[in-house]
Parts: C-alpha cells; sequence; structure tokens
C-alpha cells in the first residue's frame, strides 16, 4: 500500500451527518488548522454550531452533494446510514474515507455479521428472518432465546426485542419494525467492550486499550477505561479489531464492539466505522483523543499516540442528566463536553463527563 500525498491544514474536510460526533470532529480539526463544511438535512445541529460551513439538504439532492465535494477537499462521516449513491456519487468526485465498503458492511447487521463470519471471527450464532413464520423457526433453532434485530437503522435499542420463551412473535415483529430481520442467538456475557483502531491509508496503525462498556436501557451508560480483563483477552480483542480494519481497509477509525464470555472467549457484536462514544474518554485520558486520530487518519497525517495517561470512566449525560453540569463542574477531576442540543428528550445523548483517575497512571 502506498502513501498517498497528506491534505495539508488549511484544508477542508467534508463530514456527512451533524451530531455530536461531528461536532467533536470538526472541534479537533480545529486544532489542528482545518476548516469543516457539514451536510446534513438538521438544522441547528450540534456539528453545524461549530463548523466553517454547513450545507443543509437531504443525502439524495444529489446537486447540492456535487456542491458540497466542490467546496471540500475529503469527506468522511460521523454515521452509517446514508444512501449508497449518495456516497458512490461523492467518491467520483472526492476522497471518501473510510471508503464505501466498510458504510456498506456496517450499514446491515445481516452483511456485517456474514462478513466476519467470511473472516473466520466469532459472532453470536445468528439467524436472517423475514416474518414472524420464520422468526418461530429461527428462535427454534436457536433455543428458545435470542435478540431480534432490524438489520438497518437500529441504535441504543432502537429496532430490537428481546426473545424469550413465551414471547407473542407476532408482536415482537411488530415491535422490531423493519422488513428484514436478524435473530441473534442470546450470550450470557461477563461484560462488553471496545477496540478502536486508527488506519492511515499507507497501512499505519494505532489501537486504543479495550475498554469495558456498561449500558442503561440499551443505551451506553459508562466506559471504563482500561477494562478489567485479562491481558491475553486484551491482546486478542486488539488483534481482531485491527484484523477487521485491515480486511475493511479502513482509513479513519474502526470501532468493534465485543462480548467476553464467562469461559474468556471473545465474540464481535457490532462495527462502527468512525468515532464511536466508546472512545469519548480518551479526548482527556490519552496522548491523542480519537477525535484528532480520525482526523490525522482521514487527512493522510502521521498517527498521534493513542497512549493512556492515565485510567479515566466515562459517563453519557442522557436527558436531565445534563442539568447536572454545575456540579460536573465542581468535580476537580472531571472534563465536561457539552453537544449543543437545545431540545432535551428521553434517551438523548446531551454531552459526557469524563472523570481522570490521576492517581492511576498506565502501567
Amino acid at each position: 500500500m502506498t502513501r498517498s500525498a497528506p491534505i495539508p491544514p488549511g484544508s477542508t474536510i467534508g463530514i456527512l451527518g451533524s451530531g455530536q460526533l461531528g461536532r467533536m470532529t470538526a472541534l479537533a480539526a480545529a486544532a489542528l488548522g482545518y476548516r469543516c463544511h457539514i451536510f446534513s438535512p438538521d438544522e441547528a445541529s450540534p456539528a453545524g454550531q461549530v463548523a466553517a460551513a454547513e450545507t443543509v439538504a437531504d443525502y439524495t439532492d444529489h446537486d447540492a452533494l456535487a456542491s458540497f465535494a466542490a467546496a471540500v477537499d475529503v469527506v468522511t462521516f460521523e454515521f452509517e446510514n446514508i444512501p449508497h449513491e449518495s456516497v458512490q456519487l461523492l467518491e467520483r468526485l472526492r476522497p471518501v474515507r473510510p471508503g464505501w465498503q466498510a458504510l456498506q458492511v456496517s450499514q446491515d447487521r445481516l452483511v456485517e455479521k456474514d462478513f466476519l463470519r467470511s473472516l473466520e471471527v466469532r459472532t453470536a450464532d445468528y439467524r436472517a428472518v423475514a416474518g414472524p413464520e420464520e422468526l418461530a423457526a429461527a428462535a427454534a433453532d436457536l433455543g428458545g432465546e435470542g435478540v431480534l434485530k432490524t438489520t438497518r437503522f437500529g441504535y441504543d435499542g432502537k429496532g430490537q426485542v428481546r426473545i424469550r420463551p413465551g414471547t407473542d412473535l407476532n408482536d415482537a415483529w411488530r415491535e422490531m419494525g423493519g422488513r428484514v430481520g436478524i435473530l441473534e442467538a442470546f450470550v450470557d456475557f461477563e461484560r462488553e467492550i471496545s477496540v478502536i483502531v486508527a488506519r492511515s491509508a499507507d497501512g499505519s496503525e494505532a489501537a486504543y486499550v479495550p475498554v469495558e462498556n456498561r449500558h442503561k436501557d440499551h443505551i451506553l451508560h459508562m466506559t471504563l477505561a482500561p477494562a478489567d480483563i485479562a491481558p491475553e483477552t486484551a491482546a486478542e480483542a486488539d488483534a481482531i479489531a485491527r484484523k477487521i480494519a485491515r480486511s475493511l481497509d479502513i482509513v479513519g477509525l474502526l470501532a468493534v464492539e465485543m462480548f467476553v464470555t464467562k469461559d474468556g472467549g471473545v465474540l464481535v457484536n457490532e462495527l462502527a466505522p468512525r468515532p464511536h462514544n466508546s472512545g469519548h474518554w480518551t479526548m482527556d485520558a490519552c496522548v491523542t483523543g480519537q477525535f484528532e486520530q480520525f482526523v490525522r487518519a482521514v487527512c493522510g497525517l502521521p498517527l498521534g499516540s493513542p497512549e493512556r495517561l492515565c485510567d479515566a470512566t466515562m459517563t453519557n449525560l442522557l436527558d436531565r442528566d445534563v442539568d447536572r453540569w454545575p456540579e460536573i463542574l465542581s468535580e476537580p477531576n472531571a472534563k465536561l463536553h457539552l453537544y449543543g442540543k437545545a431540545e432535551v428528550r428521553p434517551g438523548r445523548k446531551m454531552g459526557h463527563v469524563n472523570r481522570l483517575d490521576v492517581s492511576a497512571k498506565k502501567d
């Protein structure tokens, strides 16, 4: 793999999507001398508030996309639910990093699972289902328990239904809300972890230490860095994440969510080819935070060190948790990050706080 010419500071990074991940990417890019141009259908967005330019248009507006491409030097994205035709159009006009293959795999849970199996990466057992009758057969095949998920457009527990013996499968199918689903076998895991790996166009890699993720109502509540796992488990998780990043030819970041089973096994759950909620702790506890690393990778700059400077706990501020900002700011080792969202809704991520354990320096 050959090194392409770096995209120098002063250039403009185009970001598809306008949420908090785009916002924090734009802030990190500005610190390195880049401008960001946001493209999304949403007005008064978190990312748009801090970007140099913003296009408010539908992702299917090809004229707007062409104008956007003409105004930027490289394109990336902060979420996966973007029509593939739009990304392919942009790829003809500007470099898109990561490329379409990574987006295509991560957009569809069934495609993603099939891809992982093709790499001989372990996952929970699963079945594709296209209706209640197929769901009944799949549930019986998987022992009567599992998690039914829509194959596309699900996040933070949306489009997911727990299946147990006695569950009304017709009701479950309606609640899932998709035309095609995937039933994943229930995994009685010890903990959930994730690894974020950065990769450049020349194949350079840098991975952050595995972290533990704890959820509340299907939404990430806390990330503990580092994860309290055996060294050999951490090494296996790191190797799996790097293998997947290479296979997808990632240029940018890849977050790999995994289950650690009670016997120490590692199963991959989901992929995200972008900055990830479980990497927010790196902003304050690492030499190079995930958003700066993302900008470096996308622009072809040397990757920064992912070294952990201290242990940290990231806590998401969901809906009215954000009202605790005065209390959080009074904590000497807490770093508050708010997303500029005007409307508080149940379960909405309004910000996060990184609490640094400065007494626990890295080993």
